[in-house]
């Protein structure tokens, strides 16, 4: 008797089929490969501070290594909630406000399944943090790009008013932005912001850069605008944050969201069956390293901006023509000096030919080709690795 099983039926969802794997961190597998200096994933090779490790240790050795409450342990969600008044001047209820994930990465998500119907559409600046596009898609949403234009990265007001209309449920921000180290401007936010009211959207912010700013000789740093701060965008605004960054500990998977009480009981309910909750040891050590006092913060800035002001003149001497980030740790850089036919074969050059390694922009844009003509470094390295990269990219020049 003939199967009358069908054949032909796809093994994959089609939603998985409309986005490729994480391109960034294909990147660090290849570095690894090749033996190259890694300037693609953004993530620090120092070590975190010493005092908020032993906080952890602590915590473990205390026995704190059971289940959290799922949306956060209440000593850590206090200490969010503290810092955010003293950092934004808000007052969050870290009882029906605060939900803890795993990463920011999973704060997004649930963000999005919690807020976003089929049929919706969420605006998204490009270049773009990779997980957006993928995000939006995975929540059945349509995203809808807007350029940001070099060299400042700035956005027409015009094209962001066209891509808002009745479909939009939200626009997502990365400020300060990764790639490009944009910090939106506090006039560039007051216009998002009117966007949204007008169009009854939400607003999702990541703002796990916000304390990574770069004063210059000519001037102090950017001031970090959260959205939430904005009249009339308090209710209708995510704030999405982590300890990964501001901390050093991108491998703890310690993330947040800050939301109004509808919008958080929501996103504690996919977060609860998406992973049912971040490590409750690491929450201990996070509500310690939120109590730093703010000279953590400025320290942290200073040493970034001196890595950066290494690596940017080491990259325009060998050729690349860069775009100086205001904030976060990312340098975006175009490769039209150089003779080859696109970012993804220089940057495989790069990898195995020169002992760098870096992310091709083209991940960062919907249509690759917009982004052909950009690769992204990152500086969160040790001097040492810094100095090492710089030396390896001299042979581009030779």
């Amino acid at each position: 008797m003939a199967s009358t099983v069908p054949t032909t039926r796809p093994r994959v969802s089609h939603r998985a089929s409309l986005f490729t794997e994480s391109v960034i961190r294909e990147m660090t597998r290849e570095a690894m490969k090749h033996g190259a200096v890694n300037l693609s994933q953004g993530f620090p090779d120092f070590p975190a501070p010493a005092d908020v490790k032993e906080a952890a240790r602590r915590a473990i050795a205390d026995d704190v290594n059971q289940y959290a409450i799922t949306w956060g342990a209440r000593d850590f969600r206090e200490a969010i909630a503290r810092k955010t008044r003293w950092y934004l001047g808000l007052d969050v209820d870290p009882e029906t406000e605060l939900t803890v994930t795993c990463g920011s990465t999973e704060a997004m998500i649930a963000t999005m399944m919690a807020t976003v119907d089929p049929g919706d559409e969420v605006v998204v600046f490009e270049p773009f943090y990779e997980n957006y596009g993928p995000d939006a898609i995975l929540s059945q949403a349509t995203p809808r790009y807007v350029p940001l234009h070099a060299p400042d990265w700035s956005f027409d007001r015009d094209e962001l008013a066209a891509a808002f209309n009745e479909r939009t449920r939200a626009i997502i921000l990365c400020n300060p932005n990764n790639p490009c180290g944009k910090v939106f401007t506090r006039e560039e936010m007051e216009f998002i912001a009117g966007l949204c009211r007008e169009h009854d959207a939400l607003c999702f912010t990541d703002e796990i850069y916000e304390h990574i700013l770069y004063a210059d000789d000519d001037g102090p740093a950017p001031e970090h605008v959260c959205m939430a701060q904005l009249p009339g965008m308090r209710e209708r605004t995510v704030v999405v944050n982590s300890l990964s960054k501001t901390y050093s500990v991108t491998g703890w998977r310690v993330g947040y969201c800050i939301a109004p009480p509808d919008i958080t009981s929501a996103i504690r309910k996919v977060h609860d069956f998406l992973t049912v909750g971040a490590a409750a040891p690491l929450q201990a050590a996070g509500a310690y390293a939120l109590s730093l006092p703010p000279e953590y913060y400025a320290h942290l800035a200073a040493d970034y901006r001196a890595r950066r002001d290494l690596l940017l003149p080491a990259l325009e001497e060998v050729g690349f023509r860069t775009f100086r980030p205001r904030g976060a740790y990312y340098v975006m850089a175009d490769i039209g000096g150089f003779a080859f036919a696109s970012d993804v074969e220089f940057t495989r050059h790069l990898i195995r030919e020169v002992g760098v390694a870096c992310v091709p922009g083209s991940s960062f844009y919907a249509d690759p080709a917009r982004g052909s003509r950009f690769v992204r470094f990152c500086f969160c390295k040790r001097d040492e690795t810094l100095h090492a990269a710089v030396e390896r990219l001299r042979r581009l020049a030779a």
